[in-house]
């Protein structure tokens, strides 16, 4: 639960960080980032011990959500800067993941 905490505040510094530098998209593009990492941190971890098959269909489905997640901010933004908030929020967050995982 803790991590799950910390991984929001972490979220919420870099969307303060992306909607400074890049306005409102750049923050619907970083919110819908932190949203589709925390949904596929929650979706993984009780899996993480389970055996190969059942870990993998989690983790291709943390992918898939991400994959979502860029949808959607395509659907509702089409801008440039909402597309760099969130890959801009989603990469940090994700080279953190295993961190969030523990």
């Amino acid at each position: 639960m803790k991590a799950l905490v910390i991984l929001v505040a972490l979220g919420v510094g870099l969307v303060a960080v992306a909607t400074a530098l890049g306005g409102e998209p750049a923050a619907i593009g970083g919110g819908i980032a932190v949203l589709a990492q925390l949904w596929a941190v929650v979706l993984l971890r009780p899996k993480l011990r389970a055996p190969n098959p059942e870990f993998m269909a989690r983790w291709l489905g943390g992918i898939g959500i991400r994959f979502l997640g860029v949808g959607i901010v395509l659907i509702v933004s089409r801008t440039v800067p909402a597309l760099l908030g969130y890959v801009g929020v989603l990469l940090p967050l994700l080279f953190l993941e295993t961190r969030f995982l523990r």
